[in-house]
């Protein structure tokens, strides 16, 4: 997520195989079980090894699975495809999605999609970025939305509801206050928490918050920033406030992303964004509240992230592929693989299936997947996720600096994402 996209040769080849290929047909038609391989990023590992193991233990042909770090994925994509080595099928951020579309990294598989009766259930946003000119490569892999999570055991010793978390912005930030006035005597309990020094942080759990009020951070191209707009810019006061007032922690201003959901599952954050995945991997003891994030007066959002799946241009099993890559999101995988784990569901028609039905807070999070956004750039990454970037400057301008330079740092941000 930290490097850009480059040093891929060869892709003129490439989009000319996958055209060639048109919806997928197999160069070498196997004779008996195929394997096929497949290459997932580390934050998704846990998702992608249920999903596999299940496939593996329940089909004829198999799925080998290589797990590569996070930051060190899209290298390892763009070498691949320069050598003409990409496994049959790999995951990639649904933010970057696009640039491997246009690039010509994926098979084209609008007529296998077309086929599949739930085609319209498919998560809307990931289905938006995996088209392109009219054509689909891309399947939903993993969702992981941005929510508000409320500790309810430190809500009721601060003497808040602990049953109602907060529906707007400004009650997000009473609620962490009144959390730090009453419970953080001794320094171990904050009222929240935010990554400070993480461009993909910020995005991830501010910009919810400017869609919630009506507003937009960036034009539909993506190729204009509007991060300089009213709506943005009093979410950037709000959260100012709280950190000014020492409700943030200690470690907020230089949280550079690694470590910026481990507080909340200690006990240690009255309430906080979180993504959605970490709702299944909290204690059980633990007792929290799921909420969408709100804009500073009310109304609802998140950000949709997780990944997204496709076909590579080069393989030479793209029968066996689609195999796995339809069973992955049909009733089967979705229900009884990552329902069953308290995962988001990939598609809209599953949102209340029997074991998302035990826990409203995860009928939420699958409602939510309809309602959430996912901002569309081509130079998403070298622009909001890169630490070096334009965007990590403005937020920290704006968070921590001189609020007043945020028109002149947006149009570094514009800049860079029309480069």
């Amino acid at each position: 997520m930290r490097r850009r996209l480059a040093g891929i040769s060869l892709l003129g080849v490439l989009t000319l195989t996958a055209a060639a290929c048109g919806s997928g047909g197999d160069a070498q038609p196997a004779d008996g079980p195929v394997t096929i391989t497949m290459w997932t990023r580390a934050a998704t590992q846990a998702q992608s090894e249920r999903l596999v193991e299940a496939y593996n233990s329940s089909h004829e042909n198999q799925v080998k699975l290589t797990v590569i770090p996070t930051d060190n994925y899209q290298p390892r994509i763009a070498a691949a495809a320069g050598a003409r080595q990409l496994p049959d099928v790999f995951a990639a951020d649904v933010i970057f999605v696009p640039n491997y579309t246009s690039q010509g990294l994926f098979l084209d598989i609008t007529d296998r999609i077309a086929a599949l009766p739930f085609k319209d259930g498919l998560a809307p946003s990931h289905m938006k970025l995996g088209t392109l000119d009219g054509r689909q490569y891309t399947l939903p892999h993993t969702l992981d939305l941005s929510l508000w999570f409320w500790n309810k055991d430190l809500y009721e010793q601060a003497g808040l509801d602990p049953e109602r978390g907060p529906k707007t912005l400004r009650e997000f930030a009473e609620h962490a206050t009144t959390i730090q006035e009453k419970l953080g005597g001794d320094g171990k309990v904050h009222g929240t928490f935010f990554g400070g020094n993480c461009g993909g942080c910020y995005v991830f759990t501010f910009w919810p918050s400017v869609w919630a009020a009506g507003g937009q951070v960036m034009n539909p191209e993506g190729t204009t920033s509007l991060n300089d707009q009213p709506a943005m810019l009093e979410v950037f006061k709000i959260w100012r406030e709280l950190y000014e007032k020492k409700v943030t922690g200690p470690t907020a201003r230089e949280e550079q992303g690694p470590t910026w959901t481990g507080f909340f599952p200690k006990g240690e954050i009255g309430v906080m964004p979180m993504p959605s995945t970490m709702l299944g991997l909290m204690p059980q003891e633990m007792e929290i509240g799921v909420a969408p994030i709100a804009g500073p007066d009310g109304g609802e959002s998140t950000f949709v992230g997780g990944d997204s799946i496709g076909v590579s241009a080069t393989t030479r099993n793209a029968d066996a592929a689609w195999e796995f890559l339809s069973w992955t999101v049909s009733d089967e995988a979705q229900v009884e693989v990552m329902a069953k784990n308290k995962d988001v569901v990939a598609r809209t028609d599953l949102a209340g299936n029997k074991y998302a039905a035990e826990d409203p807070r995860v009928v939420l999070m699958n409602q939510m997947v309809g309602k959430g956004q996912t901002p569309y750039a081509l130079r998403f990454g070298q622009t909001f996720n890169d630490p070096q970037g334009p965007w990590l400057r403005l937020a920290r301008e704006a968070m921590f600096g001189d609020a007043s330079k945020a028109p002149q740092l947006n149009a570094d941000v514009t800049k860079s994402l029309q480069q």
